[in-house]
């Protein structure tokens, strides 16, 4: 009878190990218990530079609206500034690193950020069409930030929000949050970059991510969420469930002692 209470204990021990502790959940602690600053230092990130298949969304306005209303595309009002529409009547770089605009023709801006190419444009324009009089204002813009997320997450999929800047947080959060059974403490960042692709996993419940360079999502970044062990091992998430699972293994032990030992 001995043995079997200690085994039972072991493997009562086992599934309350399997539960995921609530600092595997919680976002951004404070680890490091020597670090009284609570101000986390701004990261430095630099500006995205333009890859193919990027859509631009380049606006030009002047004084009078006749003057710059052939340097625009075809559509206009909210229709324009939906997915749909940004995708159809932006100005998607090509596989050779250009956009075609009206009357400008082909533009390189493979590598350049956005503002270098919205210098350039009012460049072209001032020096070949107009004089500083017409008053000429350029805005370039990326047609939203696209980025896809997969794995232990609520919503996964290809995602598009129409800010300048997006951290992982606000990622995670439009993409309905990371599953209980997540892993937070390693998510995976795939970035392209002209020269290649990096890959780099971040911590999330660390307060210290928000110092990292992946902190902001880019462009065409890939997210990936992997699962916990508990998610294999079947004998409940949470405290509740495991205590059902080990009353159910309980209830299950002593009927089959009571059956062997009549």
């Amino acid at each position: 009878m001995n043995k079997s209470l200690l085994f039972l204990l072991a493997v009562a021990s086992l599934l309350f190990a399997s539960c995921v502790p609530l600092k595997d959940l919680t976002y951004l602690q404070k680890k490091d218990p020597s670090d009284t600053e609570n101000v986390i230092n701004p990261v430095n990130v630099k500006p995205y530079r333009l890859q193919t298949n990027d859509v631009l969304s380049i606006e030009i306005k002047a004084n009078d609206p006749k003057l710059v209303s052939i340097f625009s595309v075809s559509g206009t009002g909210q229709s324009a500034k939906s997915e749909a529409g940004l995708y159809f009547d932006g100005f998607t770089v090509d596989d050779h690193g250009n956009i075609r605009m009206p009357v400008l023709g082909e533009i390189n801006v493979l590598g350049f950020t956005l503002d270098e190419v919205r210098l350039d444009v009012e460049k072209r324009l001032l020096s070949e069409y107009f004089n500083k009089e017409a008053d000429i204002f350029v805005n370039v813009k990326l047609a939203g930030l696209r980025y896809t997320i997969n794995g232990e997450i609520g919503s996964p999929g290809s995602k598009v929000l129409y800010q300048e800047k997006v951290t992982i947080m606000e990622a995670i959060a439009n993409s309905g949050d990371i599953t209980i059974t997540g892993d937070r403490k390693a998510v995976t960042i795939i970035r392209q970059f002209p020269q290649g692709t990096e890959m780099h996993d971040i911590d999330l419940t660390d307060v210290k991510v928000m110092q990292s360079p992946y902190y902001y999502v880019k462009p065409n970044d890939y997210i990936y969420v992997k699962a916990l062990p508990q998610k294999t091992w079947g004998t409940g998430k949470t405290g509740i469930e495991s205590l059902t699972t080990v009353i159910t293994l309980l209830s299950l032990v002593t009927t089959t002692y009571l059956l062997l030992t009549r």
